[in-house]
């Protein structure tokens, strides 16, 4: 039940470091390509990296992404904000934010179906940690393009106890 994925997802910090397959790799891509998007723009690319010096360059240039000292794998979620500029007259333009937020947590709940971990490392719109990621030249990024997050993903070496829960005073009911 997708109920029992989202309630057991934790942000994992520690991994161990058995390889995540190009079968489970591709299987999370494919759930970052099912998220919805404004008029099915689709405004995403994504960098797959796997490379141990290039997951410890984005570990040292990212201020919260220490985990991916650790991880054997991260994904890169790259915002195509051009995508939407002729599209139905412009009616999409804007929305790519939470578009690449949906693909990001499609990802994080298809790792998680999977036995795997994840953590999501948001970057936009935080432009000093923009800056620093696009010092290191670890993820070329066309002109019009925005990096948008980072996710750490493998197999968990830690289980953190659960730290959400439903409020029932966080919602308003108009019937």
């Amino acid at each position: 039940m997708l109920l029992k994925s989202i309630e057991n997802r934790r942000s994992i910090r520690k991994y161990k470091p058995a390889p995540v397959s190009s079968e489970q790799i591709k299987a999370l891509l494919t759930a970052a390509m099912l998220a919805p998007s404004a008029c099915n723009t689709r405004p995403w690319r994504f960098v797959v990296i796997t490379q141990r010096d290039a997951l410890n360059k984005l570990a040292q240039a990212h201020p919260y992404a220490k985990m991916l000292e650790t991880a054997p794998l991260c994904i890169a979620v790259v915002a195509v904000p051009n995508a939407q500029k002729n599209v139905r007259d412009g009616l999409p333009v804007g929305f790519y934010p939470q578009d690449c937020g949906a693909a990001t947590q499609n990802i994080l709940l298809q790792a998680e179906e999977m036995g795997l971990g994840s953590c999501w490392c948001g970057v936009y719109p935080k432009d000093a940690t923009t800056s620093a990621l696009a010092e290191i030249g670890v993820i070329q990024l066309h002109e019009d393009e925005v990096l948008f997050s980072l996710i750490a993903i493998g197999e968990k070496d830690e289980s953190p106890n659960p730290r959400g829960k439903y409020e029932d005073e966080k919602v308003t009911w108009i019937s």
